[in-house]
């Protein structure tokens, strides 16, 4: 796939450029351009962005970052199955317990919550970072909803960060799974509250809190063009009269 002329590799971070060193040098340099393309598409063109991974890991399959950058791209697309199988490949690679929370949010996508769950109860998670933490509870979160126990799933997303009023990278996603869950069953006070909250912290609109707390209070959002072309196709009556009269003169003329 083509490599835009803007893209020299230098981009990537210097801990991944580090990992590239052990790699000719050439190769290192196509290597890197394909991760940088990967991190530019993941968010917006996800499937592109996969197939750029795949030409890095056949290029460097023993670089922990290219297989890491692969599981990225796999869990993007839906992809679980290799994402898993990537991730745990650069968990074995690196010994780090980073991945641990996407790796059980995989398990989720092949539709093994209970799996999810019991990596959620595993010592890795004590050795995670306090964001990573969050991140296993919303996985747990959600592998509890996957099997219908819905105030388990409340119960789980209960902690000292959801209570917190310091708002850190997760907040926003942590008020809205609670305040889904809340909403899911049927308690929809106080997922509005918590809707309402999520807002708060919501500072890049990583979530749509905003249309979900505007869709529970009866607020409805209207496409001004869509309303502008459904205007446009409803005639004037009295034109429309008129028109016909106009047609009708024609065909008599004819006559």
């Amino acid at each position: 796939m083509p490599i835009p002329e803007d893209v020299t590799g230098e981009e990537i971070d210097k801990d991944v450029r580090q990992e590239l060193q052990s790699l000719p040098k050439t190769l290192a340099e196509d290597v890197a351009k394909n991760l940088v393309m990967v991190a530019r598409l993941i968010d917006e063109d996800p499937e592109r962005a996969y197939a750029y991974s795949r030409i890095a890991l056949r290029l460097a399959s023993r670089v922990a970052a290219v297989r890491e950058a692969a599981g990225f791209a796999a869990y993007a697309t839906q992809k679980y199955g290799e994402a898993l199988a990537e991730f745990r490949a650069a968990r074995r690679m690196t010994g780090t317990v980073e991945l641990w929370p996407l790796m059980a949010d995989c398990e989720r996508g092949l539709g093994r919550p209970e799996k999810a769950l019991d990596m959620a109860g595993a010592p890795e998670v004590q050795k995670l970072d306090k964001a990573g933490q969050v991140e296993m509870r919303l996985v747990a979160a959600g592998a509890r909803r996957d099997m219908g126990q819905l105030d388990a799933a409340i119960v789980t997303l209960q902690s000292s960060e959801l209570a917190s009023n310091s708002v850190q990278p997760w907040t926003a996603r942590l008020r809205y799974a609670y305040a889904d869950a809340l909403l899911a069953a049927g308690r929809e006070g106080e997922a509005r509250e918590w809707f309402a909250k999520a807002v708060e912290a919501d500072r890049d609109g990583s979530t749509d809190a905003s249309d979900r707390l505007a869709e529970l209070d009866g607020v409805e959002f209207t496409d001004a063009f869509v309303e502008d072309e459904e205007q446009d196709q409803v005639q004037d009556p009295a034109q429309d009269g008129a028109d016909r009269d106009e047609q009708g003169a024609q065909d008599e003329d004819k006559d």
